[in-house]
This record gives C-alpha cells, sequence and structure tokens, in this order.
C-alpha cells in the first residue's frame, strides 16, 4: 500500500486571491459573509468561459503554506469542508470550490454534469489560478472527480486525500440504491411529488440519518446551519437538475471500461494518496477500501469504524492528523534529491469516448 518512492515537492508560489465580495445585507448567508467570528474564511467567484465557480478560501495561519483544492460531493458544496479545512489551516492554504450546478455556482453553460465535466472544471480552475500542483481533496462524487485529475493531469496534484470516494462497485448498498435512481429520467420529481409535506428540517434529518455514523453527534448548531443551506439550495430551480444529471453522470462513470474506467485512472494515480473510509457509510460500501488500495499504487488507509460517509465532517481532527501525516511524508525529501518521474499528462475524455 505505502510506496517507499516519495515524489519530489516545490514550494507553491505565495497566494494571491482575488478581492472577495463584500457581505450582501440581503442574504447575511451569501458569497463574502463570514462563516464566523475569527475563522477567516473569505468567498469569491471565479469566471471562466461557460463556467463560474464559487470558491471558500481558508486563511493559511502562516504565509507560504502550500495550496490546497477541497472538492465536495454529489448534492453537497464548499461548507461540506468547512470543518476540516479550519483544522488544516495550520498545514495547507486551502481553497474549497462550489461544483457547477452546486452550493452558490451556477450551472455551467454546456449542461455537462459527467464526473468528466466536473474534472474538467477543476482543471480550468487550478489552469487559471496557477496555483500547482496542490494538494487535493475529494469527497464522494468529488472523490471520483479528483481521481480523474490526478490521473490525467499529475502536473497539478501533490497528493490526493479521498473520503468515501464513489468509484464503482458491482454490489452497491440497498441504501445507496434510492441515490441511484436519482438518474433516471424524472425520478426526482416523482421524489419531490412523494415527499411535498416535508419541511427542511425533516429532509435535513433524512440527509443526517443517511450521511452520518451517528447523527445525534450533530450539534444544534451545524443542524440550524445545514437547514438554511439546504433551504437555500431547495430554492434554487435548477438544484434537482443538477442532482439527478450529477447522478447520471456517477452512473455512466461506473460503466465505462479500459482505460476510461475510474479504477483504471486510480491505478494511474501517482501521487501520495490518502484513503478514508466509515464504517457506517451507508453511500460507499466499507468493503471497497481493500480494493481501492490495491488500486492507488502510493496509498495510506484511514479507516473510522464508527464514521459515515462524511468522516471529514464527523472526525475532522482524525482526518487532519492523518493528512498531516501524509503531507509530511510528502515534502521529506531534501532539496535537490531525485523525485519519482510524472506521467505526461493527458486530456480528460468526454463521457462517450
Amino acid at each position: 500500500m505505502s510506496s517507499t518512492e516519495q515524489p519530489g515537492y516545490r514550494p507553491a508560489a505565495p497566494h494571491q486571491a482575488p478581492a472577495p465580495r463584500g457581505p450582501n445585507p440581503d442574504d447575511p448567508d451569501g458569497p463574502g459573509a463570514p462563516d464566523g467570528p475569527g475563522h477567516g474564511e473569505e468567498r469569491w467567484s471565479h469566471s471562466l468561459p461557460g463556467l463560474t465557480l464559487e470558491v471558500r478560501h481558508h486563511a493559511p495561519a502562516r504565509p507560504g503554506l502550500p495550496p490546497a483544492l477541497y472538492v465536495h460531493g454529489m448534492g453537497g458544496s464548499a461548507q461540506n469542508w468547512t470543518a476540516l479545512a479550519r483544522e488544516l489551516t495550520d498545514t495547507v492554504d486551502g481553497e474549497a470550490i462550489d461544483l457547477p450546478g452546486f452550493g452558490d455556482s451556477p450551472p455551467p453553460d454546456s449542461g455537462d454534469y459527467s464526473v468528466n465535466g466536473h474534472a474538467r472544471a477543476v482543471i480550468r480552475y487550478l489552469d487559471a489560478r496557477d496555483r500547482g500542483p496542490v494538494h487535493l481533496f475529494g469527497h464522494s462524487l468529488g472523490g471520483a472527480v479528483t481521481t480523474r485529475v490526478a490521473a490525467a493531469r499529475p502536473d497539478l496534484v501533490h497528493s490526493l486525500t479521498l473520503v468515501s470516494p464513489a468509484l464503482p462497485e458491482l454490489r452497491p448498498q440497498p441504501t445507496a440504491l434510492p441515490t441511484a435512481l436519482l438518474a433516471v429520467p424524472g425520478a426526482a420529481r416523482l421524489f419531490l411529488r412523494l415527499t411535498h409535506d416535508w419541511s427542511p428540517r425533516r429532509r435535513t434529518g433524512e440527509v443526517f440519518a443517511l450521511c452520518w455514523g451517528d447523527p445525534s453527534r450533530v450539534t444544534p448548531t451545524e443542524f440550524a446551519e445545514a437547514v438554511r443551506e439546504y433551504e437555500r439550495c431547495l430554492a434554487r430551480p435548477y438544484f434537482w437538475d443538477a442532482m439527478s444529471r450529477s447522478a447520471r453522470g456517477i452512473v455512466n462513470a461506473y460503466t465505462l471500461g479500459g482505460q476510461h474506467s475510474l479504477w483504471r485512472q486510480a491505478e494511474r494515480v501517482l501521487a501520495p494518496t490518502l484513503l478514508v473510509y466509515g464504517g457506517r457509510d451507508q453511500l460507499v460500501a466499507f468493503r471497497m477500501a481493500r480494493r481501492a488500495a490495491r488500486a492507488f499504487r502510493d496509498s495510506r488507509m484511514l479507516t473510522l469504524p464508527d464514521a459515515g460517509h462524511v468522516s471529514m465532517m464527523e472526525y475532522p481532527e482524525v482526518v487532519a492528523a492523518a493528512v498531516r501525516e501524509l503531507l509530511a511524508g510528502a515534502v521529506r525529501l531534501t532539496d535537490g534529491a531525485p523525485g519519482r518521474e510524472a506521467a505526461p499528462a493527458t486530456a480528460v475524455p468526454t463521457e462517450g469516448d
């Protein structure tokens, strides 16, 4: 699992963030709003042709820390990484993005919600920001996306941390099937009709019951913040379209074979990789940890028996400690020591390729 061969390291250039937007008095939770006193978070929009991404920057504890990028899962947002990102402000200079159609990012002009479409959005952002190589983090759908990024563009990725990555399973858990069914055209509309009388609090409670190993650990403040976030999501006319199209993108990615298979892509990843799996995960089977450890050539494993699907939210201190160990190994080379040769960069294919 763990290779003795370590990649080379070069310090990141000093980070120059775009000017954050000021808070909107009509939307206290919107872009530019503080996330609480002393947390050092700023937000801004980053526009590219046909694409706009909302970004949360977690200010580092000191200048010169290496850059990191956090990529959330389906139905989530950059906010899902806040607890872990705050733990790691002494280690990395972190940015978390809202994928197209999620959080505060509008839908992409292309309407492409495939895994490869999301991967291209991440690559375009990293190229435009010129912060690479970064310590790249991915959760669930974001784990599949960042696996694609690391395989296609090893020059952009210094290390990879995957929390419950959505990699193909031949026998998915029964509890994961309703999420997969969102890929069926019309399923989202049917779900909304069946749950039309559900309050935002009930919807949020159902999400916690599905995603957390022990929902009783959710604090009242965390629950209230999640309810507000869910209300904002439901108010967006494109939310369920983004959900169903992204679910379809995962299903399509699971069926790809040959060199475009996600498992084949995992085998191509050169960056040292931390794999994080929860023993009570109802969406990504715990048994997949063993296969993932075999697929990623330079991997370390963190298993949390009591965690569910969102280990970085449930146990941020534990995950952060494992990340620090990974990053310490990734920078252990002395200046001038030989590093592993990177594979050539390749284009991210379209789903039909």
